[in-house]
């Protein structure tokens, strides 16, 4: 499994390493309203090891906007993947856990039962963040990947149920320059995601027109940021730096390295300029369902949704012509684990 690159203070503290830090496993999992996802890892030299991990697209949050509730099927079927989570966690003597849920428990009218039965049936208690939490976590767990080059940043990161985005001040690391330190500036989140924005518009054959309205809507969403916070001087100043952490670009990343089955380590801190995104993207729409679930890197699990992520991605690279992204297989779950390691170490 490989290293995961930390930094600040949290690498500082486990540069060496000491004592039984080094062999305590620590567990994150990140439940959002598509996917179910699991890392468990071990502090090391410049971050830490992952010893383990799952991932299971479970569709907690399908049918959520239209009810107000999540199904009984989306719950078992989350279930089921949070046993395994469970038994991952049990076998690998996870010391310290954190188990969050986002969007699609944020939402559900009934996701205080649902809570509850997934602490009786799988010892997992899961814990509801706030959207601005959740970006600062994904921040967090991607800023390893952030150039001190550029003094902005813009990192989106395209969930199931919402966007989130956020503005970003970076400066170099004052004992490592190479590294950069990321300082908020502003965040904002907007009910929007793949599960969403798929079940309003369809996730089959998707025509040209239909593909427009999607984009539309999402950037209509978005422009108040925009408004507020006037990114677009210093993106026209070649000053900002864009990077993606979600299933729509590293999908996007693995079709254009053209893999015949996704890899991580192929994609994670990849770069995709924009032009080859929006080929990409027109590409992947004019595709029928059964040609996208037939595809290595995208498959039957997200088919019908991937041209609903590719239409919000194509309206962040519209509204912010930065000219390319950088791809990050990281976020939530990093950020998670570099907290709790901090947490334990300045304890």
């Amino acid at each position: 499994m490989p290293v995961v690159n930390g930094q600040g203070v949290a690498d500082r503290q486990f540069r060496g390493g000491n004592g039984p830090l080094r062999h305590s496993a620590y567990g994150a999992l990140d439940l959002g309203t598509n996917n179910c996802r699991l890392l468990i890892a071990r502090p090391a030299a410049h971050g830490f090891r992952v010893i383990d991990a799952y991932s299971r697209i479970v569709r907690l949050g399908q049918g959520l906007s239209a009810t107000g509730r999540l199904s009984e099927a989306a719950m078992a079927r989350t279930i089921e993947a949070l046993a395994v989570c469970a038994e991952k966690i049990r076998r690998r003597r996870v010391t310290r856990l954190r188990a969050v849920a986002t969007e699609a428990c944020r939402r559900a009218a009934n996701c205080g039962e649902f809570i509850e039965h997934v602490r009786r049936a799988t010892g997992i208690k899961l814990e509801i963040i706030s959207n601005s939490e959740e970006a600062s976590l994904a921040l967090r767990g991607c800023a390893p990947l952030l150039s001190p080059k550029r003094p902005h940043a813009l990192i989106f990161d395209i969930g199931g149920g919402s966007t989130e985005v956020n503005w970003i001040e970076v400066t170099p690391d004052e004992t490592w320059p190479a590294q950069a330190v990321p300082r908020p500036i502003a965040w904002h989140s907007v009910p929007i995601g793949v599960v969403t924005l798929a079940e309003a518009y369809g996730g089959h054959d998707i025509a040209v027109r239909t593909y427009e309205k999607m984009v539309d809507e999402v950037t209509a969403a978005l422009l108040p940021f925009e408004a507020e916070h006037d990114l677009a001087g210093p993106v026209g100043r070649n000053q900002v730096q864009m990077l993606g952490t979600s299933g729509t670009v590293t999908t996007l990343a693995g079709v254009h390295k053209r893999l015949a089955r996704y890899s991580r380590t192929r994609v994670d801190g990849a770069h995709l300029d924009f032009n080859t995104i929006s080929a990409l993207s027109r590409r992947i729409a004019g595709m029928s369902y059964d040609a996208r679930a037939e595809h290595p890197c995208i498959g039957p699990e997200r088919a019908d949704m991937v041209v609903a992520g590719c239409a919000i991605l194509d309206a962040i690279c519209r509204i912010w012509p930065v000219g390319r992204l950088r791809v990050a297989d990281r976020g939530l779950r990093e950020g998670i684990l570099f907290n709790l390691m901090y947490e334990r170490a300045a304890g």
